[in-house]
């Protein structure tokens, strides 16, 4: 039995967390490179903190998904501002963002140096700046992991940047700040988050640490998220549960691997601009289902096999639950949770093949519990459609 476990210096979690920013950045630097998203004001809470223990901020933002474009703007900004530790605060994409400048500040070079896909792939060449990531929403687990998702629109693809190093030096991971969300982003990000907890589970690179994370993951998410996306009230302890869950995820695809769903999801936000936790909600029972079918047809004895039964048992509470529950509970929640088909995405049928194409270059594919054909993988997107 070997592996490895990455994680960040020191995490700390639960309500009231984020009155820890201020000491926890000064403790790393005195100017710190704030960045935001598309709404800053969210990050008001850690901006007067950080005052408050005398840092010096310089703050930028990061509307939407991250592009290298964005990236290399904000590397000027900080190239010319100043800055030696990096505070992110928003969703996965401002966590992202911020993962980017911290490791890309210090590497000599262009930044396709260190790209996947698009560049050489390099590993870092320098130590990334200290970097405090700060959760607001409850999905991506970014706040925890090893790379960036970078998009480049001109090629129609979303790359990672990637290196063992990028993993945030802090974490503070607050359910208030998840308070108040839309429906739509509460949603979308919670079933990226269940999908981490159910990927690296099923993958062949699961170990018992990430099987730990997973296990108390997996109810969590499955019992909180319709709670925490009735809009008929703020159900604080499902927002804590889902804040915990997103965590329990991030940390368990740092250390195992994703599966097809991320395998596709990446060459599909490439192309159209569908929000990834859409994507990934509307490709997960599919997946599963194509992944048992196909298991069941090449690898009847595949250990992959009980670990669905598992996840259904999981997910339903039940002692009985089989495999095939796995594949009708989740495809409830998503009609439950009101996730359109991708082509309310604008994806079609014209794009079939080449995300197909796409996917199988894809790290994330790699993960998946059996390999699909070309044939599977184009089924699954049609019926995704």
């Amino acid at each position: 039995m070997r592996f490895d476990v990455a994680a960040p210096r020191h995490i700390a979690f639960g309500p009231g967390r984020v009155a820890d920013v201020g000491e926890a950045v000064a403790a790393l630097g005195g100017h710190a490179l704030l960045v935001t998203g598309a709404t800053p004001e969210r990050a008001d809470p850690v901006a007067g903190r950080l005052a408050d223990a005398g840092v010096r901020t310089t703050t930028v933002s990061v509307d939407g998904e991250p592009t290298v474009a964005a990236i290399e703007g904000l590397l000027a900004t900080r190239a010319a501002q100043g800055g030696d530790v990096v505070v992110s605060v928003g969703g996965g994409s401002v966590l992202d963002a911020g993962k980017a400048v911290a490791a890309l500040a210090p590497a000599p070079g262009p930044m396709r140096r260190y790209l996947e896909v698009v560049g050489e792939a390099r590993p870092l060449e320098a130590e990334p700046l200290p970097h405090v990531a700060v959760p607001t929403t409850a999905g991506t687990g970014a706040e925890v992991t090893r790379n960036a998702v970078l998009g480049v629109p001109e090629e129609g693809v979303k790359v990672s940047l990637r290196d063992a190093r990028m993993v945030p030096t802090r974490a503070i991971v607050d359910p208030e700040l998840t308070h108040g969300l839309p429906r739509a982003v509460t949603v979308r990000t919670g079933l990226d988050a269940l999908t981490q907890l159910i990927e690296p589970f099923v993958s062949p690179a699961a170990s018992p640490y990430t099987d730990a994370l997973c296990r108390e993951g997996i109810p969590r998410a499955a019992r909180a998220l319709p709670r925490a996306a009735d809009e008929r009230a703020e159900d604080v302890d499902a927002r804590g549960d889902m804040a915990l869950a997103a965590l329990l995820g991030g940390l368990a695809l740092a250390n195992a691997r994703l599966g097809a769903v991320h395998g596709f999801a990446g060459p599909l936000g490439g192309v159209r601009p569908a929000p990834h936790g859409a994507i990934c909600g509307r490709l997960l029972p599919l997946v599963a289902e194509a992944n048992l079918e196909a298991l069941r047809a090449r690898q009847p004895d595949a250990p992959a096999l009980e670990r669905y039964a598992e996840v259904a048992r999981l997910l339903t509470g039940r002692v009985d639950a089989t495999a095939a529950d796995a594949v009708t509970v989740l495809a409830d929640l998503v009609a439950d949770l009101d996730v359109p088909g991708l082509s309310a995405w604008g994806v079609s049928e014209a794009d079939v093949p080449p995300v197909v194409a796409a996917s199988a270059r894809s790290s994330s594919m790699r993960g998946n519990p059996i390999e699909l054909t070309e044939d599977e993988r184009a089924a699954i997107l049609r019926r995704a459609l």
